[in-house]
């Protein structure tokens, strides 16, 4: 495996192997990486000839007080995690790299970005938009992996692919849980043990609120909400941030469900900060929410 912290470097070497007629995977992360992470880099191991990881810890998609300074990075970890999962390079820059001058360009998808984690983090996905744009810009063709855990991020990240013609293939990828159902992420690791244990609770809201529309039959966003809600109210631990019936493809809330949803969730478990999201599909699917 490959390091490379500059971008000419990476574009070079990618440009080549597209010359020679090898599909590009590319895995964007932040860093500290996980079994979600290894889980896209198998799969565009399994579907590309040369697969290229990304560790940037971005700070355009922090907002004033959040966790920029503090967030978990471990260069040898993360380089050894994306080597046992098959990856070929790994593009490491530093921030002076990425953002020499500090950007006057900015990325802003519109509608997407100011709901649900948009409401809760002004500038936040902006800071997602402008990083991932430029990624692709360095990376080239290729096919790029996202997983639906952070599915707000995914529907931004596809339209901003649509939008702007960039020449990338954006493939979803299910979530990775841990067996009490936890959602992976990076910021797991803030959890203390108590608040580990009572993390999982927005996964069994997200389950109250899909057993309330696929087994009771309940079409009526407001009233799913409320369940999950009162789930989510029965962990002390837990502060809710939203709990929300969204569309999948607009992520506006349906007047009634007559479709598949996304059940989308977010609060904070002690200091940490964690959201999921799951699908749910009513008995009868016929019709438009």
């Amino acid at each position: 495996m490959k390091v490379i912290d500059e971008p000419a470097a990476l574009r070079a070497v990618l440009d080549e192997a597209r010359r020679l007629g090898h599909d590009v995977g590319f895995v964007p992360t932040m860093g500290a990486l996980h079994g979600g992470h290894r889980s896209l880099v198998r799969r565009a191991v399994a579907e590309c000839d040369r697969v290229v990881v990304s560790l940037f810890v971005n700070p355009l998609q922090f907002g004033p007080g959040e966790d920029f300074e503090s967030y978990p990075r471990d260069l040898a970890a993360d380089l050894a995690q994306a080597e046992e999962a098959g990856a070929d390079l790994v593009f490491a820059p530093s921030t002076r790299t990425m953002y020499p001058e500090g950007p006057l360009t900015t990325v802003s998808v519109r509608y997407l970005s100011d709901a649900l984690e948009g409401r809760s983090r002004p500038g936040h996905f902006d800071g997602v938009a402008t990083v991932v744009a430029k990624l692709f810009a360095i990376v080239g063709p290729c096919l790029a992996y996202f997983g639906e855990k952070d599915y707000q991020q995914l529907l931004i990240v596809s339209r901003l692919v649509h939008d702007l013609s960039f020449p990338v293939t954006v493939v979803p990828c299910p979530t990775i849980r841990e067996p009490d159902g936890l959602a992976l992420s990076s910021r797991n690791a803030y959890l203390s043990p108590d608040d580990r244990k009572a993390a999982p609770i927005f996964y069994w809201s997200l389950l109250a609120g899909k057993r309330a529309i696929e087994e009771n039959g309940v079409t009526d966003p407001a009233q799913v909400s409320a369940v999950m809600q009162g789930a989510a109210g029965r962990e002390g631990r837990a502060r809710l941030d939203y709990a929300q019936v969204a569309r999948p493809h607009d992520l506006c809330v349906p007047q009634v469900i007559t479709s598949e949803v996304r059940l989308m969730i977010a609060g904070h478990v002690g200091r940490t900060r964690l959201i999921d999201n799951l699908v749910a599909s009513p008995p009868d699917k016929e019709g438009a929410p």
